[in-house]
């Protein structure tokens, strides 16, 4: 009897956990389904022609599909222009994040100066505060330096940020000093032990810090709203700012504007693919240490 209704509450709790897990996934589905969509809309309406897409904006299936779109993109457009422009931009402020970054996270880290907690406090505010707001004083410094409407207003002001020196500063303060003291007993540096010993060390962080900075500097808009005029300067996101405002004419252009939004999102995605991984393995190691 015992033994029966020991059974009979293991099978319950059995069925219990199993309506449970069904319904976590269930809810899991639900909002991943609502999170793709629209980008599934997106890829649908690119290969429409213009009258299905206006009159059927969110059918995710083309009834015709078709390449106009694209066609249009790259005959009708600077596509080029703007994505050689977003390619140079890109690796230079990616480049240039990881290192002036990393070099001001071991400074904070490492060095003992006086108002060293003043300066992170500065980058901890800065971080605070809506990028929106630092527009108008953006345009005004390079408009007073005379590099307003040039390649240098476009890349200088972003080759640091204080996300990724906050990055960079926890990080190098979860390895060990031990390491950098046996390097200053051989003789050592303090720039050969930051480039030799700790940088490297610094993996995980540097390969999060560079798929940030690259989909950051990829995608960026505000910047390039006061930074340049000129559209042979445009970069992609900016000259897919003006396909939207109607460039080209006329009518809703859903295809043409959204196909291109989608040639805007490969590289990024591309990046993160092949950083996936290691980004993962990342974040574990830094959660190990912490």
């Amino acid at each position: 009897m015992a033994a029966t209704h020991v059974r009979a509450v293991r099978r319950k709790g059995e069925v219990q956990t199993i309506v449970g897990t069904f319904f976590g996934y269930a809810v899991l589905v639900f909002f991943s389904l609502i999170f793709i969509y629209p980008f599934v809309v997106q890829v649908a309406n690119s290969f429409k022609s213009e009258p299905e897409a206006a009159a059927n904006p969110i059918s995710p299936i083309p009834s015709e599909p078709t390449l106009d779109a694209y066609e249009k993109i790259f005959w009708a457009t600077d596509l080029p222009t703007w994505l050689g422009n977003s390619i140079l931009i890109t690796v230079l402020v990616t480049l240039g994040r990881i290192f002036f970054d990393s070099l001001a996270g071991y400074a904070l880290a490492r060095l003992r100066f006086r108002g060293r907690g003043a300066v992170f406090a500065t980058i901890i505010a800065v971080m605070a505060v809506p990028g929106v707001v630092l527009l108008i004083p953006k345009f005004l410094v390079l408009n007073q330096f005379g590099i307003y409407n040039s390649y240098t207003a476009l890349i200088v002001p972003l080759l640091a940020d204080a996300a990724g020196v906050f990055i960079m500063k926890q990080f190098f303060e979860s390895i060990p000093p031990s390491v950098e003291e046996a390097a200053r007993i051989d003789g050592a540096g303090t720039f050969r032990i930051f480039w030799s010993v700790v940088l490297p060390m610094a993996r995980p962080a540097l390969i999060t810090l560079t798929i940030l900075s690259f989909q950051g500097s990829w995608n960026e808009l505000p910047h390039t709203l006061v930074a340049v005029q000129d559209p042979d300067l445009y970069t992609l996101p900016r000259g897919i700012a003006d396909l939207v405002t109607g460039s080209l004419g006329s009518g809703t252009q859903y295809p043409l504007k959204l196909g291109a939004a989608l040639l805007a999102t490969i590289p990024v995605a591309i990046i993160f693919v092949i950083f996936q991984r290691y980004f993962i393995r990342g974040a574990n190691e830094g959660v190990d240490k912490g």
